[in-house]
């Protein structure tokens, strides 16, 4: 099948799905083929910033110091400090319903093995382990640009999917999204656009248009 324009399929995608009470995502659905994804360096793991974001609040919590906390209490939506670890992550199910409702975790450094001792349960099979950042910075530029990221994650499945952003949003917005995770996708990918099967792109509810 030939190529045809993300702006094309994103349009398509939105038109044949019919109007729902919520705020419908709309996301790609990739495939891959000639890939052995039973080794680790051929599964997609990664965080790509959208040039035109998400289309709804992204929500990003940091792990540190109270000093770097105060650095970033305008940017971050939850600050944790390592003395506030047992009232915040008290027992399992608190953890849970708090790593559940953020999208992106930050942590500074030398808190990295605290937090994966401790909270390495929950946060690994989500893909939520937090991303380290240097001790003593101002972090507040990075959490403004994971409010506009999306999270690729493959794990060892041929299929996976990726937001690229809301219905309500304009087309050629969720176009260039597309495009630039696609971009990112296949610098990834061991034979970049070779390892690739097929892409589609869908609403929430609605049906797969093909993009690839």
């Amino acid at each position: 099948m030939a190529d045809r324009s993300a702006l094309d399929a994103v349009t398509e995608a939105i038109s044949k799905s019919p109007e729902r009470g919520f705020g419908e995502t709309v996301e790609l659905s990739i495939n891959l083929k000639d890939l052995d994804l039973t080794v680790p360096k051929n599964r997609l793991e990664d965080e790509v910033a959208l040039p035109n974001g998400r289309g709804r609040a992204v929500t990003v919590a940091i792990l540190a110091s109270p000093e770097m906390c105060q650095k970033v209490k305008g940017a971050a939506d939850l600050t944790v400090t390592p003395a506030q670890f047992d009232e915040v992550f008290k027992d399992k199910k608190a953890t849970k319903k708090v790593v559940d409702r953020v999208d992106f975790f930050l942590a500074e450094a030398p808190l990295m093995p605290t937090v994966g001792k401790r909270l390495g349960v929950v946060l690994g099979p989500r893909g939520k382990m937090p991303r380290p950042v240097p001790p003593g910075t101002d972090p507040s530029n990075l959490i403004n640009a994971l409010k506009r990221s999306v999270r690729i994650r493959s794990k060892g499945n041929r299929t996976f999917h990726a937001p690229v952003g809301a219905r309500a949003m304009p087309p050629a917005q969720i176009a260039q999204n597309v495009d630039t995770v696609l971009q990112r996708i296949v610098a990834k990918l061991e034979r970049g656009r070779s390892n690739i099967d097929s892409v589609y792109v869908k609403t929430t509810m609605g049906p797969a248009v093909r993009l690839w």
